[in-house]
């Protein structure tokens, strides 16, 4: 049922009401009267709208008069007596995103309708802006004109952050999917890629140039192998060790892809300010998301072009010696400095309050999960670092990561691929892989090195061909983990029933789909992570037999 009122009540239809004052018709009904009680229906729904904390405003659709009965001060902020009362002043405080849509929406509820709900973020007196709900009843006049607007605006802001949360986190973990997936795709083409590398390397008839050009195809197929890595590490489906690297190097890898990744708009310099090696100990996946999720960053801290540093150094701190943003005081000792530095738009002191929390953002809403330098401070205290802020507005920021310097590793012995002699054997080996590229190269390795090999491309043929075909005694299964119908730990259980002293070995790009703790430490059970070279599958089958 639509609310109305008499055309000749129209004017005083949206009067100017204080919380602590009577309203006008109160006012004037005393004039002519006996002194007006309110009735105890009025009080209790007065003492209603303050408990649920809310803020309701009464807009008078005729004159563009808007009165704050509750909520202008102790929800948004604003003095009554600074506030004028006119709709102009809520519709300049709506979120300019949020704007046309809300009075468009208002304006069509107007037209036609008895009440209205939307949600829009409103900018408070103290500059920060908050998600409102705000529902509210339309009045109409006999001549079904909308004659007054009271609405009733709750703040949803703390509801809204973590419906926010939940979408981020689920847009995470499926590009997280995504990412494994790929990667474990990826990986088996890598695998060939290495195989029959290694093999025309093997081949006499290869040399000089031809040579070169192979080792290029295999160094390429190292390189992607590092990238699948790292998608594996954002997808939480690989483990991430620390070890000992060399951060001028990390850089120097990075400078082409930062290129790509920043645009031409921004020139991008990186200054190695220290002539000696400075060697951390840090997982390298992660120090290079560090780096990139911080480039991308200073990126959109310059939407019109700029300069992104990067540079590095060794510096020597103590308790009289400590860099400038840092929140902790670092331990005294020699540290690796890494720095990139923008001429961007640069960061308030409020903002960089905030910067290290998780799911907290500048970005405008979808462009930015606030997990990333969260993340990086969190991997950069792990590995005994800080990171230190330096910003001010208009004059651009540097963030510094400082890693405690470690001794260098001993310089590791390079083996030209094929040189060593591969260990034979001549036991019955099964190959149960549905990827056809990877079972070709490892057939053709283990036959090459004189096992006798069966062969299958799924779980159904491989029982087939272990009942019915095979007359001998398989001694081991080296089978692929993630297979379609039957997975090779299901086959690799059948087997155990048929021909329990037969060895295993499981492959897979995925870590931790291997296996579980027990079944590592279980006699006859090993694993051989994709993508791998001839000598990595000889070596891991000639253990695996042999134990």
């Amino acid at each position: 049922m639509r609310l109305k009122t008499h055309p000749q009540a129209v004017e005083q239809s949206s009067p100017r009401i204080n919380p602590e004052s009577k309203t006008a018709h109160e006012n004037n009904h005393s004039r002519s009267s006996a002194p007006h009680c309110s009735s105890p229906r009025s009080e209790h729904l007065a003492l209603a709208a303050r408990a649920t904390n809310d803020a309701v405003r009464d807009w008078d659709v005729k004159s563009g008069t808007l009165s704050w009965p509750q909520g202008l001060e102790t929800l948004l902020g604003f003095k009554s007596a600074a506030v004028p009362q006119e709709i102009a002043f809520w519709q300049k405080q709506i979120h300019p995103d949020d704007r046309a849509r809300t009075i468009a929406s208002i304006r069509e509820a107007l037209a036609d309708a008895d009440c209205w709900t939307g949600e829009y973020r409103f900018r408070c007196a103290n500059g920060s802006c908050i998600h409102l709900l705000e529902r509210a009843v339309i009045v109409r006049s006999e001549r079904d004109e909308s004659v007054r607007f009271l609405g009733s605006l709750m703040d949803i802001t703390a509801r809204k952050q973590l419906q926010d949360q939940l979408v981020r986190s689920q847009k995470m973990d499926a590009f997280g999917q995504l990412a494994g997936g790929v990667a474990h795709d990826f990986n088996n083409f890598l695998t060939t890629i290495l195989g029959y590398s290694d093999l025309l390397l093997d081949e006499n008839g290869v040399k000089g140039a031809n040579a070169k050009h192979v080792g290029e195809i295999r160094s390429a197929a190292k390189r992607a192998s590092a990238l699948t890595s790292q998608l594996l590490a954002f997808s939480r489906k690989q483990a991430l060790e620390p070890r000992v690297v060399e951060v001028n190097t990390v850089i120097t890898h990075l400078e082409r892809s930062l290129l790509r990744l920043l645009g031409e708009n921004i020139f991008v310099e990186c200054l190695h300010r220290s002539s000696n090696p400075a060697h951390v100990r840090v997982d390298a996946a992660q120090l290079t998301q560090i780096i990139l999720n911080l480039a991308v960053n200073a990126r959109d801290a310059m939407p019109d072009g700029g300069r992104l540093t990067i540079g590095t150094a060794t510096v020597r701190l103590d308790e009289n010696s400590q860099p400038v943003g840092c929140t902790d005081q670092l331990r005294a000792g020699e540290y690796a400095l890494i720095s990139i530095t923008d001429d961007g738009v640069g960061m308030s002191d409020e903002v960089k309050a905030h910067l290290f929390e998780p799911f907290f953002t500048t970005k405008n809403e979808g462009r930015g999960s606030g997990l990333g330098l969260a993340t990086s401070y969190g991997i950069v205290r792990q590995s005994g670092g800080h990171i230190c802020v330096e910003s001010h507005l208009g004059k651009g920021t540097m963030v510094s990561i400082y890693l405690p310097k470690v001794a260098p590793p001993p310089a590791p012995t390079y083996t030209k691929p094929g040189v060593k002699k591969l260990a034979p054997g001549t036991e019955t080996i099964l190959v149960l892989e549905d990827d056809v590229s990877v079972r070709h190269i490892s057939v053709r390795v283990l036959r090459a090195l004189g096992y006798q090999v069966l062969e299958a491309a799924n779980g159904d043929d491989a029982q087939r061909l272990i009942t019915f075909e095979c007359k001998r005694k398989v001694d081991l299964l080296l089978t692929d983990m993630v297979m379609p119908q039957m997975s090779g730990r299901d086959f690799a259980d059948w087997l155990a029933q048929t021909s329990p002293e037969t060895k295993v070995v499981f492959i897979s790009g995925y870590l931790d789909e291997s296996m579980q703790a027990a079944d590592r430490c279980r006699d006859g059970i090993f694993f051989l992570p994709k993508p791998f070279d001839p000598e990595q599958l000889a070596t891991t089958v000639r253990e695996a037999l042999d134990c």
